[in-house]
């Protein structure tokens, strides 16, 4: 996908300033990677009279697959040759709009040390988007451009096929602006409407992206006409979100008519006696849970298996207790992005001996992860397709045998809490199964026996009491470290026991819990 910016210039004020204000030289070719393929910036015209800056987006189809989030075009959609087979690689998206914050990330927000004062003015600017999908078509992007200052909004209907004529007109457009507007404004624009004219995302919407949206939309989307279609599309219709932006955009544009700050008109509630602490994302609840059974099993040599992006090893060496702490993960990609995290190369001699990250499957048997005090498989096992688990089970608990193994993994069940997740869909694009709590007990009990490993059963989470917590973990301990003689249940308030032992001789672990899921 491709994008082009470009402006005018006087011998007194060049047009090469661009370079300045994107902070990309004139002069030269550069390349960013970005979490779906290769950005790169070059200089097609570069003189005091006409300078046009480029950027092009090589997406890496596989990776797109690999990482989507199961649904959209840009995940899993309708058909499995579609994950393959569209326009994610050509057409402006989500996935430009993030290619463009991140490689401009300085000019989106208007600094420029070099030349402050030309950041801040206007300049004649023409930008170009030569594939734009449009749902909505050409007279949305003129309804969503034509407020924000620009002179001129061309969107050129692209023919499905120039030869025939009779077919009519594709949804993409070509779009091209002209104006005068203040750089930073207009890269903040392209931002927010290029996945709202796609009105899809590569990506989950967390709510985080409430305060991205805010944030670029500043100084236009308060008093944007389409203001509640923008806001619904880019939050990609969670209507949770939507209302809280549009909350929140209504205080801005109270507070701009009565020349106010927002915290002046927002100050119904004293925040320096608000008590209230902010809620815990899941994923913090479940490492929090993860440290707290490591601690309780005084554990100092860690596994981490597929370790992603190194979030829990992140969170290891944070305490000291750990001592040696090993990520495995079948990604190279996954184990760049986690040294990067953990900041390897800068990481001190002490520190950086503690922590070690290797590349392996976890479905067959590796001799360096035999020895280690504790493993944790989290929110691993759904990715397995179920005729695999077996392999895995054995190369954990049979071959590499740690003292205590932590398993944690979605609970089905909680699935219908989720406001957004359509019926009978998983919470992921790449999770192959997703289990019940009867499921996955069945499944612990009979790997337990197997292998020899008493299990107890947490709730990470809050625990619902009709469907159950939205994570559930299993911390397994070895019998012949602890002597125990059977598996016990527990809940993540009291940890009682509930009685619930396994006492039958199971086949598999797969099979067990595709018993209790026919049960």
């Amino acid at each position: 996908m491709f994008l082009t910016i470009s402006t005018t210039g006087t011998p007194e004020r060049p047009a090469t300033d661009l370079g300045f204000l994107l902070h990309k030289h004139p002069d030269k070719a550069q390349t960013f990677s970005t979490s779906h393929g290769t950005a790169h910036v070059f200089y097609p015209e570069a003189s005091a009279e006409r300078c046009t800056a480029a950027l092009l987006l090589e997406v890496d189809p596989v990776a797109l697959v690999r990482r989507g989030k199961g649904k959209g075009r840009g995940g899993a959609p309708d058909s499995a040759l579609a994950q393959y087979v569209n326009d994610r690689p050509y057409a402006a998206s989500s996935l430009l709009a993030v290619a463009l914050s991140g490689v401009f990330k300085s000019a989106l927000r208007g600094v420029c040390a070099a030349l402050p004062a030309r950041a801040e003015k206007p300049m004649p600017l023409r930008i170009e988007v030569p594939a734009l999908p449009a749902r909505g078509g050409a007279e949305l992007v003129r309804n969503l451009f034509g407020p924000l200052g620009w002179a001129s909004v061309e969107a050129e209907p692209v023919a499905l096929d120039p030869r025939f004529p009779e077919w009519g007109d594709s949804r993409y457009v070509q779009l091209t602006l002209e104006g005068e507007l203040r750089l930073a404004d207009a890269l903040r624009q392209l931002y927010i409407l290029l996945p709202v004219l796609d009105d899809a995302k590569h990506y989950w919407v967390a709510p985080d992206e409430v305060d991205k949206l805010l944030r670029a939309g500043e100084g236009w989307l308060a008093e944007h006409p389409e203001q509640k279609l923008i806001t619904s599309r880019y939050l990609s219709r969670r209507w949770g979100l939507t209302r809280q932006a549009m909350e929140r955009l209504e205080l801005v544009r109270l507070a701009e008519a009565d020349d106010l700050q927002v915290e002046d008109v927002d100050n119904a509630v004293d925040e320096t006696t608000d008590t209230e602490e902010k809620p815990v994302p899941l994923a913090g609840q479940r490492r929090e849970a993860i440290l707290e059974a490591l601690r309780g099993a005084g554990a100092s040599r860690v596994l981490d298996l597929g370790c992603g992006q190194g979030q829990l090893v992140q969170a290891l060496l944070k305490d000291v207790r750990f001592t040696e702490i090993v990520g495995v993960d079948v990604s190279v990609r996954a184990l760049t992005i986690a040294g990067r995290r953990l900041k390897l190369d800068r990481m001190g001699e002490r520190q950086a001996a503690r922590v070690k990250l290797l590349q392996g499957s976890l479905t067959y048997t590796d001799k360096r992860l035999t020895g280690y005090d504790a493993a944790v498989l989290s929110e691993v096992i759904e990715h397995l397709d179920l005729p695999r688990l077996p392999a895995l089970e054995y190369a954990v608990f049979g071959a590499a045998r740690p003292g205590t193994v932590i398993v944690t993994t979605p609970n089905v069940e909680y699935n219908v809490r989720w406001e957004t997740l359509p019926a009978g869909h998983v919470r992921h694009g790449d999770h192959r199964f997703e289990w019940t709590r009867a499921e996955f007990r069945a499944w612990a009990h009979a790997v337990g026996e197997r292998d020899g490993y008493g299990v107890a059963f947490v709730a990470v989470g809050p625990d619902d009491p009709e469907v159950g917590p939205p994570t559930q973990m299993a911390v397994f301990t070895r019998l012949d470290r602890t002597d125990s003689t059977e598996s016990t249940d527990r809940t993540d308030g009291d940890h009682k026991s509930d009685g619930n032992h396994s006492t039958e001789k199971t086949r598999s672990g797969t099979e067990s819990a595709k018993e209790a899921k026919a049960a």
